[in-house]
């Protein structure tokens, strides 16, 4: 990736920092979303850390670390009618032979497949995670998750919109029926739930929330870092991660403590308390960005298939 479209990318996310609507609110405006954002931050006694901070250096590149293979991979789409691209971080050591589980990450409403790998520097916390020994072996799958024929992301006046937020909804149908599907065709997968994770920051930490709890056949593990307002009504999450029970292995909550957009994960947090759904709820340091979502990410991904 080159060093103006990094640029691009991270401005988009950076953008989608403050400006973050219900996926399904026809009335869909920046105003709106600057709204959102710009609630005041109240903590209660257990919005705390359930971590301490990774070392330094977590995520950044070192050399002589033994570092995975991320390649692109195509897929044809039921949703859009049109071929759609994913990125595939494959683990140090591949090997054709031997089964994997899965880890799907998404993005947020300004991003596209590039801003898990660009903006928050995900190989990097998979590379370093993997020859430290502190995960086990997985695939990981990071997506559009804006399933439009146009899925590209959208100049910053056209970010808020209808159509931009529709797409993100689109998606669920285009990730169990198209995307999925595809993967454990063209890798060698444990293709079962159980070894299927699911996880997302902000719009895609709603995203995560709202198809991982509603298709329990599809995940055993799932996770929202700093969900955006498109995460569907708490009650219904918890009610759903409840009846989903034990086939629910891990449900992984988080938002930094400076991040206007708390209110949404703590409002699932605490129906998931109320409806005694066993979940972490980690609580960081930070605001509506990348240093929040490389740091749960190299908690959450220790935590799976285990």
């Amino acid at each position: 990736m080159t060093d103006n479209l990094s640029r691009i990318l991270i401005a988009a996310a950076l953008c989608a920092i403050g400006n973050v609507v219900h996926a399904q609110d026809a009335d869909v405006n920046a105003d709106r979303a600057r709204a959102n954002f710009a609630r005041p931050v109240v903590l209660a006694a257990d919005d705390v850390r359930a971590f301490a901070a990774p070392p330094p250096g977590f995520a950044d590149a070192h050399a002589g670390t033994a570092q995975g293979r991320v390649e692109p991979f195509t897929y044809q789409s039921a949703v859009t009618g049109t071929r759609r691209t994913a990125n595939v971080w494959l683990p140090p050591g591949y090997d054709k032979t031997h089964r994997y589980p899965v880890l799907y990450l998404l993005h947020g409403i300004g991003g596209n497949q590039d801003e898990w790998r660009g903006y928050v520097r995900a190989n990097d916390v998979l590379d370093n995670l993997a020859a430290a020994g502190r995960i086990v072996p997985m695939i990981v799958v990071m997506p559009n998750g804006r399933a439009l024929a146009d899925d590209r992301p959208p100049p910053p006046d056209r970010v808020f919109t209808p159509e931009n937020a529709a797409g993100f909804a689109r998606f669920e149908h285009d990730l169990l029926e198209s995307l999925i599907p595809a993967v454990d065709a063209a890798y060698p997968t444990l293709a079962d739930s159980g070894h299927r994770a699911l996880g997302g920051l902000s719009m895609g930490g709603g995203q995560a929330l709202n198809f991982g709890l509603k298709h329990p056949q599809a995940f055993a593990w799932v996770a929202g870092f700093s969900p955006a307002p498109n995460t569907e009504d708490a009650a219904t999450l918890a009610a759903e991660a409840h009846q989903a029970g034990g086939g629910l292995k891990l449900l992984y909550l988080s938002c930094g403590n400076r991040d206007g957009l708390i209110n949404v994960a703590q409002g699932v947090h605490r129906q998931l308390k109320a409806q005694g759904v066993a979940h972490v709820w980690n609580v960081d340091g930070y605001g509506h960005d990348r240093d929040s979502w490389a740091e749960n990410l190299y908690h959450y991904a220790q935590l799976l298939f285990r």
